[in-house]
């Protein structure tokens, strides 16, 4: 897509207008949003850990709709800017170090809701990126197998596609629910869907 086109479509998107006057810092905002309305996500919740936090529109979220006492832990390997409320950690979620820092952070407590909005780098090579997005999803994944409360909630975005049905099916065998859910602000022609999946199996 070429740079005026993206400004002409930003320029007459709804939600990106609605962001902006409503605060918000992307449009990802709303598709948190609905998730939330749809499936609970922030019912007895004391721990939550955002993975690709950045620019910082899920974890603003998360913090709006839970109490003071809750905690928020945003990972991204870009910058953020500060948020009232919110622990960032900047670093790639794939490496160990950057990993053991987020468990440190954590000093034991379990997550009651992971969520994993990450997206790989687009090369343009589509099977290469598709791959890439599996992976992410993956490693989010396991890491809410391991940090996951006994009633938490694992939300992950994935792209259809090669190894989406894999994803699904590791899915389905570590939770006892799942849902597959495509936002209201999901663009129509994206691939997108988020996996939300609730109790541990």
């Amino acid at each position: 897509m070429s740079s005026r086109a993206w400004k002409t479509r930003q320029q007459n998107d709804p939600f990106v207008r609605r962001a902006r006057d409503e605060g918000y810092r992307a449009r990802a905002a709303y598709k948190l949003l609905e998730l939330a309305d749809k499936d609970s996500l922030f019912k007895n919740v004391g721990v939550v850990v955002d993975l690709g936090a950045a620019p910082g529109s899920w974890s603003q979220v998360a913090r709006q709709q839970l109490g003071p006492e809750a905690r928020v832990v945003a990972l991204d390997l870009l910058p953020m800017e500060p948020l009232p409320g919110v622990v960032f950690l900047q670093g790639d979620f794939r490496e160990d170090a950057v990993l053991a820092d987020l468990e440190q952070t954590l000093a034991g407590r379990r997550v009651d809701l992971v969520l994993s909005d990450m997206a790989p780098n687009l090369s343009g090579i589509g099977p290469a990126d598709q791959a890439r997005s599996i992976h992410l999803a993956e490693l989010a994944l396991e890491f809410a197998r391991e940090w996951l409360a006994p009633k938490g909630v694992c939300v992950v975005k994935v792209f259809q596609g090669e190894g989406f049905d894999g994803l699904l099916t590791r899915f389905r065998q570590s939770f006892t629910r799942v849902k597959v859910r495509k936002p209201a602000a999901s663009r129509s022609e994206s691939r997108e869907v988020y996996l939300v999946g609730s109790q541990p199996a």
